[in-house]
């Protein structure tokens, strides 16, 4: 990965946007609804038998003549679940799309851990071997070991992979994709749909970074040509032409579209990242609604 330390100073001043109040029984630095020991304030209530009489306020039992517990917010740590597509088409392009989601991978992992979050890699090939980042920034060094030792090759069931997350209370999901599968690209399937209900029914912030690369985004060949499938090697002839080429953008068009209105209806934040876009303008810019600073 292509990432300096200077481009990991400017991530530390950023932390990912919940959205929502956390309920996992971890220490950390989002806002709970549960009641802790934390040091900002939530409410009073009278006390009670067992109660940690050091809670007393007694600025109130002075007012009231009745004893009442001041009760604070708990920090909680929140799980950032990251899902990377490790399919072989996902290793295409002069700037492979492979390249650019284990860089922004990186860089989510680094925002989550920079929280005190709870940051969980998955690879969608390899569901049952997550990594689990804990300890803050000293984690760095090891998931992005484990990010540089990725293999993009064979086929993925994004969908299946997303059923299987091991989800407890709320969070965030991060999908990096390039959602290039018979079951997306044929809508009335509804496996986009199913899959965001799904996590939207496991309480999860959800998040969809669709992976292009330049080349597919901007087609420049002409001439006939042999396509190859990168997954199952099956291939079909096409003469590139004015008009095909004009087609092909259309059905991207409406195919990046149709994935932007599910994610709309649904509360869920989209956005194509191109591989021929700088990855300062993507992090820091495009993505800049996922952020808190």
């Amino acid at each position: 990965m292509m990432l300096d330390a200077a481009f990991f100073d400017r991530l530390s001043r950023l932390r990912l946007a919940m959205g929502h109040r956390t309920s996992m029984n971890l220490t950390g630095n989002r806002k709970s609804i549960q009641k802790g020991s934390s040091m900002e304030f939530s409410d009073f209530r009278e006390y009670m038998p067992g109660d940690d009489i050091r809670r007393i306020d007694w600025n109130a039992y002075g007012r009231l003549d009745r004893f009442y517990i001041k009760e604070y917010m708990e920090e909680k740590e929140a799980v950032v679940s990251i899902l990377i597509d490790t399919s072989a088409s996902m290793d295409y392009g002069e700037k492979k799309k492979s390249e650019l989601a284990c860089m922004l991978a990186a860089a989510f992992s680094y925002m989550g851990l920079n929280g005190m979050d709870r940051v969980v890699l998955y690879d969608m090939g390899r569901m049952h071997l997550p990594f689990v980042a804990e300890g803050g920034k000293r984690a760095l060094p090891r998931f992005a070991d484990w990010l540089e030792k990725r293999s993009f090759a064979g086929t993925v069931d994004i969908a299946k992979a997303v059923g299987g997350l091991p989800m407890k209370g709320t969070g965030v999901t991060i999908l990096i994709s390039d959602f290039l599968q018979e079951a997306f690209l044929e809508p009335e399937q509804e496996t986009l749909q199913k899959m965001l209900r799904f996590l939207n029914y496991r309480k999860q912030k959800i998040v969809l970074l669709h992976v292009l690369a330049k080349e597919e985004l901007s087609v420049e060949l002409t001439g006939t040509r042999n396509l190859i499938d990168m997954e199952d090697q099956s291939t079909l002839r096409v003469t590139l032409d004015a008009g095909s080429i004009r087609a092909y953008e259309k059905s991207l068009q409406e195919f990046t579209d149709r994935i932007r209105r599910e994610c709309v209806k649904a509360g869920a934040f989209y956005a194509v990242c191109s591989t021929g876009t700088d990855i300062y303008r993507l992090i820091f810019q495009d993505l800049r609604m996922l952020y808190d600073i």
